[in-house]
């Protein structure tokens, strides 16, 4: 579809640039607008996350694509998020000092973060803990820590395959200063997309 629009403009386009040659300069300016236009509306054809319920039970968990819901920036532990059909949840947030020979450094702590991702899109999506998530700790990068991961033995690595109409739970772990005041985690449900939600913490 988008190909064939873009076909359609190209030849508009050729087509005013020679009329432009024998007349005036403003169909090559129309249709040089158009492409712009055009353009922008492709790439802004998919809309922005969306709080469609939460996890205490208002909305839905199960909400289709694009129904009803407000565009919101970030969004807080509860909330379900949709982003073109695949719902995320932050479900919570544990701070922990680790165990006998699994500690942070001295005046940190461990954070497990548990996430819930419903794939009520038409295909696929790989979640990968490396790159689907990125993580702020007081505005400052933070990566993810192998050994708050390893300090629960419940629940799964957010690494895997969610086949549409599917569900995946699990966790991801940061090392972060025990006087902490704000965490933002962002998860993007494609590698290649540039749409994302982000999710916010607070101590």
């Amino acid at each position: 579809m988008i190909f064939t629009m873009l076909y359609f403009i190209q030849i508009y386009v050729k087509g005013s640039i020679m009329r432009w040659k024998k007349k005036k300069k403003w169909p090559m300016l129309v249709g040089i607008l158009a492409v712009i236009i055009i353009i922008g509306a492709v790439a802004g054809g998919s809309s922005g996350a969306k709080k469609v319920g939460d996890s205490t039970g208002t909305g839905s968990g199960d909400t289709t694509a694009s129904e009803k819901g407000t565009e919101q920036s970030k969004f807080k532990i509860g909330d379900v998020v949709d982003l073109n059909g695949v719902q995320v949840t932050l479900v919570d947030v544990t701070e922990s000092t680790g165990e006998q020979y699994n500690t942070p450094a001295d005046g940190n702590i461990f954070l497990i973060c548990e996430f819930e991702i419903n794939n009520q899109s038409k295909s696929d999506i790989a979640v990968s803990s490396m790159v689907s998530f990125e993580a702020y700790c007081d505005d400052y990068a933070i990566n993810q820590s192998l050994s708050a991961l390893v300090l629960n033995n419940t629940k799964n690595q957010l690494d895997g395959t969610v086949a549409a109409g599917k569900k995946m739970n699990g966790v991801i772990g940061y090392e972060v200063s025990k006087d902490w005041k704000s965490l933002e985690i962002t998860y993007s449900p494609s590698f290649w997309g540039s749409k994302s939600m982000t999710f916010q913490a607070t101590k």
